[in-house]
């Protein structure tokens, strides 16, 4: 078991899968500015998720100038605030169950490479806003995923903290930070040297020994 005092998660592919809705959007935003229809598909986000939004929009448009990406840019982030303001994603079976038990014994926390909104858009569709201690993210802070959870860390004086996450890129910023890493293997990546791994969000309650 893991000893910890607080518990990080990451949004997309560990809480929700958002990808059917934000392709819709980011297709949109595509159309929008005059560009022909880019087919995006919630795979090829999938494969793409957990790397900050500025590199996952390089790889989409990897053609487009600096100052076309500038103006594409906050059309993008418009159209998925607006369609996931609509719709929300789909949220993992048994997250909102793990984190209510969680959150009574520990402090909870998201950190995500995402825009800022985008975790305050995800809490509100979901009502867990009041399960949340704290978050983080590049649009708040300038700061990438590893730097976010050592501020988190620091800040919420967490002595044993373990971040939840579903990609390689998410145990990369973990082992950067000094945080334990739990590999939620239900979502978007894949991680072969991940010392915990989870199957489903309620494997979560069994492998955390919560710090009273």
């Amino acid at each position: 078991m893991i000893k910890t005092d607080g518990v990080i998660f990451d949004v997309d592919g560990t809480l929700w899968d958002s990808t059917d809705v934000v392709k819709d959007a980011w297709n949109a935003a595509f159309v929008e500015c005059g560009y022909a229809d880019p087919k995006i598909t919630a795979d090829r986000l999938k494969g793409l998720f957990g790397l900050p939004m500025a590199d996952i929009i390089k790889d989409i448009f990897p053609e487009g100038t600096a100052e076309e990406i500038e103006k594409l840019t906050p059309v993008i982030y418009g159209h998925e605030d607006a369609y996931l303001d609509r719709t929300g994603g789909k949220v993992y079976p048994g997250i909102m169950e793990t984190m209510k038990e969680l959150a009574g014994s520990v402090p909870l926390f998201i950190v995500s490479n995402c825009q800022q909104g985008y975790i305050e858009l995800f809490m509100r569709k979901t009502g867990c806003a009041d399960l949340i201690s704290g978050h983080l993210c590049p649009g708040d802070t300038g700061m990438l995923k590893a730097d976010n959870i050592s501020k988190i860390i620091s800040d919420n004086g967490l002595r044993a903290p373990v971040y939840v996450g579903d990609t390689v890129m998410d145990k990369d910023a973990c082992d950067l930070a000094g945080c334990p890493f739990v590999f939620a293997r239900y979502g978007f990546g894949s991680v072969d040297d991940a010392e915990s791994v989870i199957d489903t969000p309620s494997e979560l309650i069994g492998l955390l020994d919560l710090k009273k």
